[in-house]
């Protein structure tokens, strides 16, 4: 089943989170958010564009790093608010230099 931008459940601030995961790997790469503009052109461009929330401002992945996503596939789940996207990654995806965003642990606390 196929749906299409204008079916997608944004938030109120006309944001929906995107999950990104290395289509090879499985492993998760981040958390990002993306408006209709940045999806749009993540659909044109095949490479991730997100919506910055701390610069209010677009950003195209890799940009300025050559840190790219080529994005494979992208998914949308039951619900219509969120997205799955699927990638092939030009490097690392934090920018830490750490291949995945999620690469620290909780500890529990006593």
């Amino acid at each position: 089943m196929t749906l299409s931008i204008s079916e997608l459940r944004f938030n109120s601030r006309g944001l929906i989170p995107a999950i990104v995961q290395d289509v090879n790997t499985n492993q998760v790469l981040t958390l990002a958010y993306m408006n209709k503009e940045s999806l749009r052109l993540t659909l044109e461009k095949k490479e991730t564009v997100f919506w910055s929330r701390s610069r209010n401002e677009l950003w195209h992945k890799g940009e300025t790093s050559g840190n790219i996503q080529k994005v494979i596939e992208i998914k949308i789940d039951c619900d219509a608010d969120t997205l799955l996207i699927l990638v092939q990654p030009a490097g690392p995806a934090c920018h830490t230099g750490e291949q995945s965003c999620f690469y620290r642990n909780l500890k529990e606390e006593n």
